[in-house]
């Protein structure tokens, strides 16, 4: 596992990538694991179709890794491990399996997992410090919130959709998260889900809408204002 983590720095090399993707197959899941994140790290393009393949592994950690992977290197697939991470379900395409998924809905089943998978959370100086504290104590938290992130560049509807009905998680870090992706995302649809937050109970979620709403609204390169749900 350490031999491969160590390959991570040949960048772009296409032997090391070749013996990083041999040992996507090995029959230990850590050496699997550590396999699929050195390939994100190398860089080529020609790991995606192994990384495709890591993405059906019985492991929830592999499956992350390879996510996580794909997600370096540009690749949608990604994005369906992050939808099914926020919101519990599939994406409508082949993915995860049923017992990944129901572990994806238990507290004990994702911290087991979290910092497993060589996550790259979403760094707290955009979030505020006390948010980033919390999130860092709690695993399940980590990894939805690192999902929220990383759907902000899915451009499918369907993350879009599942970032605002996130927007009513009942953890305030989440819906902090989510508002942060929707303003990155870039989308005016979504601010019918964000504008109500401005009265959320939890300050930080108020000042995350408002400058959301703000970013939505009238961002400088936008030539019109679009009309939200909540105006209509």
């Amino acid at each position: 596992m350490k031999a491969v983590h160590a390959l991570g720095l040949l960048d772009r090399n296409r032997r090391a990538a070749e013996m990083a993707e041999k040992s996507l197959s090995d029959e230990n899941a850590d050496v699997r694991t550590a396999s699929a994140t050195t390939l994100g790290q190398i860089g080529l393009e020609s790991s995606r179709r192994k990384l495709r393949e890591a993405l059906n592994d019985k492991e929830i950690k592999v499956v992350l890794a390879a996510a996580n992977a794909l997600y370096a290197l540009k690749d949608p697939a990604a994005y369906d491990v992050y939808y099914a991470i926020l919101t519990g379900q599939r994406k409508g395409t082949p993915g995860l399996i049923q017992s990944q998924l129901d572990m994806l809905r238990t507290r004990k089943g994702i911290e087991k997992m979290a910092f497993q998978a060589g996550l790259g959370f979403v760094p707290y100086g955009g979030m505020g410090y006390e948010a980033w504290k919390t999130i860092s104590q709690n695993g399940d938290i980590a990894v939805r919130v690192d999902s929220a992130a990383k759907l902000a560049r899915d451009p499918d509807p369907k993350s879009g959709q599942a970032l605002a009905e996130a927007c009513l998680d009942n953890k305030w870090q989440i819906r902090v998260a989510v508002i942060d992706a929707i303003a990155k995302r870039g989308d005016p649809g979504l601010l019918y889900a964000v504008i109500p937050l401005m009265q959320d109970n939890s300050d930080t979620v108020r000042y995350q809408a408002a400058a959301a709403v703000l970013q939505l609204t009238y961002h400088p390169d936008r030539r019109y204002r679009s009309r939200t749900r909540a105006e209509h």
